[in-house]
């Protein structure tokens, strides 16, 4: 077997894994909040920006190295998409202070949650006077961590499988 198809085949399968893996944490999120109820803060619509932009990158990644383009492609994609998930870990980690009072949060974060009405006629004039709630409080957490914690653990995992995969794929 040649080197060429070796390294091929890595770099598929850790731009696949990262594909899935990026795809199960932003779901989970869209999960809890569509599913569960949680409404977003703004930090953490903000968390999810790197993972909507990340899993187009790492497809690319696997469909590089499913068309057999050279290895510098998948490598570099992969690596983009590595230092996306930094990029959100960074976010996650700075969401985490601000919930453990670590630094003050952005002016965009407001202190309360409203919920959405009930009458049709109303929802047009409630979308533009909504906010999420605060930045400051954790909506939940499980094993002492929020959600922000959780994130940059799946962060540095996930930008780990990028970094390895475009190791590998070399």
């Amino acid at each position: 077997m040649s080197t060429t198809s070796t390294s091929s085949r890595a770099g598929l399968g850790y731009s696949v894994l990262l594909t899935i893996g990026m795809i199960v944490v932003v779901g989970s999120a869209l999960g809890f909040q569509h599913i569960g109820g949680y409404i977003p803060c703004a930090l953490c619509l903000e968390q999810r920006q790197p993972y909507y932009y990340g899993i187009p990158v790492a497809i690319v990644a696997a469909l590089s190295a499913i068309a057999g383009l050279p290895s510098w492609i998948t490598r570099g994609l992969l690596i983009i998409a590595g230092l996306m998930m930094v990029v959100g870990g960074g976010i996650g980690v700075y969401h985490a202070g601000v919930e453990w009072h670590f630094w003050e949060g952005p002016t965009t974060c407001s202190t309360t949650a409203s919920s959405m009405t009930q009458n049709a006629g109303n929802l047009l004039s409630e979308l533009s006077t909504i906010k999420g709630p605060s930045c400051t409080e954790a909506a939940l957490r499980v094993l002492g961590l929020s959600m922000a914690g959780w994130n940059v653990i799946a962060s540095v995992i996930l930008a780990a499988i990028a970094f390895v995969g475009a190791k590998k794929a070399a």
